[in-house]
């Protein structure tokens, strides 16, 4: 989960963007989420293959949490 705003210590994740298991290009945005305030797609730090965590629509993470896995291996 990445920090969204100055004072952010959790996030909500809303969905996915890409399936599991897709191929994905560096910069492709893979999912949602948002705090009260902001909303924004996170994007693939990296060429791969998109390994969905456990992350489910609407539940709340820390700042810091794993939410998927790009398998650079695959590429």
């Amino acid at each position: 989960m990445p920090k969204l705003t100055m004072a952010a210590i959790e996030g909500t994740f809303i969905e996915w963007l890409v399936a599991d298991g897709e191929h994905v290009n560096e910069e492709q945005p893979l999912y949602l989420v948002g705090t009260d305030k902001v909303e924004t797609e996170v994007l693939s730090p990296a060429t791969g293959v998109l390994r969905h965590g456990d992350a489910e629509p609407e539940a709340v993470y820390p700042i810091g949490a794993q939410l998927a896995v790009i398998d650079v291996e695959c590429s």
